[in-house]
C-alpha cells in the first residue's frame, strides 16, 4: 500500500473540527503510524462526521462488507473511530477528530514513545490558543461550594445539575495524569476521575476504556475535585456529556494555557475570583490551590484577573472568607453552544474547514451512498 496513505489520513483528520495540522518534520505522520495500520489508515479516510452503517463505508472504500465490518470493529475497539450501538439496529460508525477524541481513547494503550510524540505535537503544533479562545472544546465551571449565590447559577454551570441530567455513567483514568505517571512526572492527584455520561459512557464501557459506575459514584468523584484541588472542565456545551477533573501540572489544556500571560482570556468561564484585602490573613493557602498561578500574596492576596479561570478552588479553603467568586458581566459572559453538533460546527467554521453548506452536502452524499449500498 502506498506510503502516502498516512499523509491522506492526516489531511482527512485536519478537516475534522479539532484539526490535525501538518508539521515540517512529519511528527503528525509518526503519530498516525503508531496508531493505525496502513489498512486502517486507508479505511479511516472514508469515514465522515456522520454515523453510517458498515455497508455504506464498504461501498465508499471499495471493500467487501465482511472485511469492512471486521476492520471497523477492530478500529472502534482501539479508539480510532467512534461507533454507535442501538439494540435492534445495525451499528453505525463515524470518523472522529484527534483531540478531544482519538487521543483520549488511547488511555489504556499508552507507551513512552507515543506519549513523547503527542506531548511535543500538542505543545508545538496542535494547541492553537486563538482557536481555543474562540471556540474551546472544554470550559471551566466552579466547584459548587465556592458559588456565592446558587440561585443565579445556570444548570450547565452547575456540575451537580449536569450529573443529574444523565442516567448512564462511566469513569476512566485521566489520560493526562496517566501519561505523567508513565513518564515519572506524576502529581499526587487521583487518577480514575474522567467522568463520561450518556451515550459516551456506553462507548467507554463497550470498548474497555472505562468502567460503568452509578450516579452516586459520579457524585463521589465530584467530591474529589474540591478535596484535591481539581478544576472542573465539562465539554463546552449546555448538554455536557463529560466532565474532566484537571490539574495544572498534568492537564494538556491547562498546562498549555498556563504558559500564556493571560490564561484567563483563553478559558471559557462565568466567574472570576475576588479578594477582600481587609479580611485576608495572607496565610497563602490559596497559592497551593490555584492551578493557574493567578494569585500573589504581599501582605494580602491579590487576584491576577487575566490569569484567573474562575474555578473557585481558592475560595473553599479560605478560612477568613476573604476570597469569593464574582459572576462576570453579561458582555463578558462566554457563549455556550447548545450541543456538540453546534460546538463542532462553530469550531469548524473558526478553523475554516467546514460550514453549514458543506455539512448539508455531506449529509446528502451520505444518504445517496446509503441508498446505493443498501438497495
Amino acid at each position: 500500500m502506498s506510503e502516502d496513505v498516512y499523509q491522506r489520513l492526516a489531511k482527512h483528520l485536519d478537516k475534522m473540527p479539532g484539526g490535525f495540522p501538518a508539521t515540517e518534520d512529519g511528527l503528525e505522520i509518526r503519530i498516525l503510524k503508531r496508531l493505525f495500520t496502513p489498512e486502517q489508515a486507508e479505511l479511516a479516510t472514508h469515514l465522515v462526521l456522520l454515523p453510517e452503517p458498515a455497508p455504506v463505508v464498504a461501498r465508499r472504500a471499495g471493500l467487501s462488507l465482511s472485511e469492512t465490518q471486521q476492520m471497523l470493529t477492530e478500529m472502534a475497539d482501539r479508539g480510532l473511530i467512534y461507533d454507535y450501538h442501538t439494540p435492534g439496529k445495525e451499528p453505525l460508525y463515524m470518523g472522529y477528530h484527534f483531540i478531544v477524541g482519538i487521543w483520549e481513547f488511547q488511555v489504556n494503550r499508552l507507551d513512552l514513545k507515543l506519549i513523547a510524540d503527542v506531548d511535543e505535537y500538542m505543545e508545538r503544533d496542535l494547541f492553537n490558543p486563538q482557536i481555543w479562545k474562540a471556540n474551546p472544546q472544554l470550559r471551566t465551571i466552579p466547584v459548587f461550594e465556592s458559588i456565592p449565590n446558587p440561585a443565579e447559577v445556570l444548570p450547565y454551570e452547575h456540575a451537580e445539575e449536569i450529573i443529574n441530567s444523565h442516567t448512564k455513567f462511566a469513569v476512566a483514568d485521566c489520560i493526562c495524569r496517566k501519561e505523567k505517571n508513565l513518564t515519572g512526572e506524576s502529581c499526587d492527584k487521583p487518577l480514575e476521575t474522567c467522568l463520561i455520561m450518556g451515550g459516551g459512557a456506553d462507548y467507554y464501557r463497550r470498548h474497555g476504556i472505562g468502567r460503568e459506575i452509578s450516579k452516586a459514584d459520579a457524585f463521589e468523584i465530584l467530591a474529589l475535585a474540591n478535596e484535591h484541588a481539581l478544576v472542573l472542565q465539562p465539554s463546552n456545551t449546555k448538554d455536557a456529556g463529560n466532565i474532566c477533573f484537571c490539574c495544572g501540572d498534568c492537564c494538556g489544556v491547562l498546562r498549555n494555557v498556563k504558559q500564556y500571560p493571560q490564561p484567563g482570556t483563553l478559558i471559557s468561564s462565568p466567574y472570576l475570583a475576588v479578594v477582600d484585602s481587609e479580611v485576608c490573613s495572607a496565610c497563602e493557602t490559596c497559592l497551593d490551590r490555584c492551578q493557574m498561578e493567578a494569585i500573589e500574596v504581599n501582605g494580602y492576596a491579590k487576584i491576577l484577573d487575566e490569569r484567573c479561570i474562575g474555578c473557585g478552588l481558592c475560595v473553599t479553603t479560605c478560612e477568613t472568607g476573604a476570597l469569593s467568586l464574582d459572576r462576570k458581566s453579561t458582555e463578558d459572559m462566554p457563549y455556550i453552544p447548545k450541543d456538540s453538533k453546534e460546538n463542532l460546527l462553530r469550531l469548524s467554521r473558526t478553523r475554516g474547514v467546514i460550514n453549514t453548506p458543506d455539512l448539508v452536502m455531506m449529509a446528502i452524499r451520505s444518504k445517496v451512498d446509503r441508498f446505493l449500498a443498501l438497495s
